[in-house]
C-alpha cells in the first residue's frame, strides 16, 4: 500500500541549491565557450593560413618535400617536449630545474613544460603527487584558517576603535548577558564576507601587479602577458604557454628565482583564500535565487520544491521532523503509537536513528577539533556547518540576512 502511494518527497536546500549551481555552471560554461570562440576563431584561421604559406615557401625555396619537412618539424616537437632545445635555456631536469617543476607539481599548477620521460618517473610522479597535492591541499586550508583570523583580529580592532569614537562603550565578552545595553556589542562580532573578499582582493592585486613588473623587466614580456601568468599561475591553472625562470642565464639569478617563488607562493596562497571568500557569496546568491523563486512558486509547487524553514548555511531543523512525520505515516502509526502486532523494519529503524547518528557524528567531529572547550559556551545540537575550507569562512565569517 505504500507503493501505491507514490508521494514525492520535497527537494531539501542543499539539493536544490546544488541543481541550481549545477545550471548555472553549465549556462557559464556555455557562455564563454562562445565568447572565447568568437574572439579567437578568426585569430588561429589566419595563424592557419599564414603557417601554411610559410611552409610551403620554405618547402620550394630548398627544394624538400612536404612530408620529410613534416616529419622533421614533428621530430623537433617531440625534442622540444623532452627537454632538447637549440636555443639557449637551462636543463629541465638540473636540481634547479625539478625543484621548479615539483613545485608546480605539489601546487597543481603544472605548466607542462616538463613532465617525466622515463616509465619510473611516471610511475613515481603518481605516488609523490597524491601524497604532495595532499599536504599542500591542507597547507592552504591551515593558511586560510590563520589569515582569516588575523583579518577578523584587525578588522575587530577596527570597529572596537569606531565604536569608540562614536562615545559608544563596546561590549565585552566576559561581561554578563545581562548587562548588555549597547546594540553595538562586539559579543560574537564577525567580520563581514565583503570586506574580507575586498581585502583579498587588493592583496592579490598587489602581489600580480609587482610580480608582473619584475617578470617584464627580466623575461622581457609585455605587461599584459605578465598580469595574464601571474592570474594563470596564481590561480593554479597553468597553460604552459608563458612559464617563468626558464632561461639559462639571468642578471641577479639567486635573487630573482627567489622573488620567484615567493611571489607564486604568496599568490598562490591568496588566490586560493579569494576563491573560497567569493564562492561563500555565490551562496549568498544562490540562497537569494531560491528564496526568489520560492516566493514565485505557488504553494503546492514550493511544498514539493522548496520546502521553507531550512537555512542554506545552518542545518535544516525541520529535516528531522520530516523524516519523523514520514516513517509514522509509512508505518501507520497514529498519535505516536505503533499498532499492536506490528513489528518495526529496517527502514523505520534507521530512518529513526538518522537524527540521533547525525548528532554523534558531529560530536565525533567537534572533539577531535578541539571542542567544546573549557568555559565555551554550550552550542546546539545540529549538523556541522561543513568541514575544510568552505567550513573554515563558514565558522570565520559573518553571514549576511539572506542566508538568515
Amino acid at each position: 500500500m505504500a507503493a501505491g502511494r507514490g508521494c514525492l518527497r520535497p527537494v531539501n536546500q542543499d539539493n536544490a541549491r546544488f541543481a541550481l549551481l549545477a545550471l548555472l555552471i553549465g549556462l557559464y560554461l556555455v557562455c564563454g565557450a562562445a565568447v572565447f570562440s568568437a574572439i579567437e576563431r578568426d585569430t588561429e584561421r589566419e595563424s592557419q593560413r599564414r603557417w601554411v604559406r610559410r611552409w610551403e615557401n620554405f618547402s620550394q625555396r630548398y627544394n624538400i618535400s612536404r612530408t620529410e619537412l613534416s616529419v622533421f618539424l614533428r621530430q623537433y616537437e617531440e625534442a622540444g617536449m623532452a627537454g632538447v632545445r637549440v636555443d639557449e635555456t637551462r636543463p629541465r631536469w638540473d636540481f634547479a630545474g625539478s625543484f621548479y617543476f615539483v613545485g608546480t607539481v605539489v601546487s597543481t599548477i603544472g605548466f607542462g613544460m616538463t613532465t617525466p620521460a622515463t616509465a619510473g618517473g611516471k610511475i613515481f610522479l603518481i605516488f609523490y603527487g597524491l601524497l604532495g597535492c595532499a599536504a599542500t591541499i591542507l597547507f592552504f586550508n591551515l593558511f586560510l584558517e590563520r589569515l582569516i583570523t588575523l583579518l577578523a583580529y584587525v578588522l575587530k580592532t577596527c570597529h572596537e576603535r569606531q565604536l569608540r569614537r562614536r562615545g559608544v562603550r563596546p561590549q565585552l565578552d566576559c561581561q554578563e548577558p545581562g548587562a548588555k545595553t549597547q546594540s553595538d556589542s562586539l559579543a560574537g562580532w564577525k567580520p563581514s564576507v565583503y570586506q574580507v573578499m575586498l581585502i583579498l582582493g587588493l592583496a592579490a592585486l598587489t602581489i600580480s601587479c609587482c610580480a608582473s613588473a619584475m617578470y617584464t623587466s627580466i623575461e622581457g614580456w609585455s605587461y599584459m602577458d605578465s598580469i595574464y601568468f601571474c592570474f594563470v599561475a596564481f590561480s593554479t591553472i597553468g597553460f604552459g604557454d608563458l612559464v617563468s625562470s626558464q632561461n639559462m642565464r639571468y642578471d641577479h639569478q639567486g635573487f630573482y628565482r627567489f622573488a620567484n617563488f615567493l611571489f607564486i607562493l604568496m599568490g598562490v596562497c591568496c588566490i586560493y583564500s579569494l576563491f573560497n571568500v567569493i564562492s561563500i557569496v555565490i551562496k549568498q546568491f544562490l540562497n537569494c535565487t531560491l528564496r526568489w523563486l520560492e516566493c514565485r512558486c505557488c504553494y503546492r509547487c514550493r511544498q514539493k520544491l522548496l520546502p521553507s524553514g531550512c537555512s542554506a548555511v545552518l542545518p535544516c531543523t525541520q529535516r528531522t521532523v520530516s523524516v519523523e512525520a514520514d516513517t509514522l505515516h509509512e508505518s501507520g502509526v497514529a498519535d505516536g503509537r505503533r499498532q499492536s502486532g506490528e513489528m518495526i523494519s529496517i527502514r523505520d529503524f534507521l530512518a529513526a536513528n538518522k537524527v540521533s547518528l547525525a548528532i554523534m557524528q558531529k560530536q565525533l567531529l567537534e572533539t577531535s577539533s578541539g571542542y567544546p572547550r573549557p568555559g565555551s559556551p554550550p552550542r546546539a545540537n545540529g549538523f556541522s556547518e561543513g568541514v575544510g575550507a568552505l567550513g573554515v569562512m563558514n565558522n570565520r565569517l559573518a553571514e549576511t540576512s539572506v542566508d538568515r
